[in-house]
């Protein structure tokens, strides 16, 4: 008996997508990579043999991108690659297993530890009602624990990460990683510890701006470039007019530039100078030095001049003098 699929049933099937996909998943991944998986999983419900060349005219996407798409989600445990092709996750047991870790016993730490958790899970709800509209996904649950015992973050600190990502518009989990990472190395605990964090950055901020001016430049500072400033200012302790004075002393330079700013202010750090005044008198003290040196060469090569003239008088003159023989 042959069976034959009625064609217009297709109509009325659906492929389902479970929320978690769009809480865990989506937004990391690129357009084009949601594209694929999309597609990828409407033709497993039909057990479809299907090529990538034949994916790359279906979807108009380069062979290229079909391959990068794919290689993503495996990477992300969506899908799994066998010898015939790729079998999809299904990605509530997926979040199921990662989520389910046993815990038999409690230790007396972890008992002392039930009111700084209670002021935990109110950032967490916090969290979750500012920047997820409700619906956050499990598994950042388990992501804010770990940052809160890896970073030694306070509630608000945590809270504040996730605005500082949200106002980004970058609410993904390796940027909220990396940024969770720059504050801990910038020593950020406590509320306090980012706010000081904050003003610091404002200073560098309006430092860069000006010096970007002052130079000409009608751009913004490069990251190398305003790695230097925090240098200058956070490491070396100088101040805007120590900077200044060395901005002015790239005027004569057709293409100043921050290795020569660099140069001069790491000096005067060896040196020992910390004030504008201490800075100028320095520069003083080598325009005399200089001067001294540029008299001393000209008197010396004054000197030699003369001398070698004197010893030679006859040749000063173009005919020699004929002597007498009388």
């Amino acid at each position: 008996m042959k069976l034959e699929q009625n064609d217009k049933s297709m109509l009325f099937s659906n492929t389902e997508l479970p929320d978690i996909f769009f809480t865990e998943y989506l937004s990391a991944a690129k357009g084009d990579y949601v594209k694929v998986y999309l597609y990828i999983l409407f033709l497993s419900k039909y057990n479809k043999d299907v090529k990538i060349t034949d994916l790359s005219k279906k979807l108009s996407l380069s062979f290229n991108i079909i391959q990068e798409a794919l290689s993503y989600w495996e990477s992300q445990g969506v899908i799994t690659k066998k010898n015939t092709g790729y079998i999809l996750t299904n990605l509530q047991e997926k979040e199921l297993f990662s989520l389910y870790t046993p815990k038999l016993t409690s230790t007396p730490e972890q008992a002392e530890l039930t009111a700084q958790n209670k002021y935990r899970a109110k950032a967490i709800e916090n969290i979750n009602n500012l920047y997820f509209q409700g619906v956050m996904s499990p598994s950042w649950y388990n992501d804010i624990d770990l940052w809160f015992r890896k970073y030694q973050f306070d509630e608000q600190v945590m809270i504040s990460l996730f605005g500082y990502c949200f106002e980004k518009s970058a609410l993904h989990r390796n940027y909220v990683q990396t940024v969770a990472e720059a504050w801990s190395k910038s020593n950020i605990k406590t509320f306090m510890d980012l706010d000081n964090y904050y003003q610091k950055q404002e200073k560098l901020n309006i430092i860069g701006k000006s010096i970007a001016k002052k130079l000409g430049f009608n751009r913004s500072l490069t990251q190398f470039e305003s790695a230097y400033i925090e240098k200058w200012i956070v490491e070396y302790g100088f101040s805007q007019d120590i900077i200044d004075i060395a901005l002015k002393r790239t005027t004569s330079k057709a293409n100043p530039n921050f290795d020569y700013i660099d140069k001069l202010l790491s000096d005067w750090k060896e040196r020992g100078l910390k004030t504008s005044a201490e800075v100028q008198e320095f520069i003083q003290q080598m325009k005399e030095k200089n001067k001294k040196t540029k008299e001393l060469e000209k008197k010396s090569s004054f000197q030699s001049y003369d001398q070698r003239n004197y010893d030679n008088l006859e040749s000063l003159y173009a005919n020699p003098i004929l002597k007498s023989n009388s």
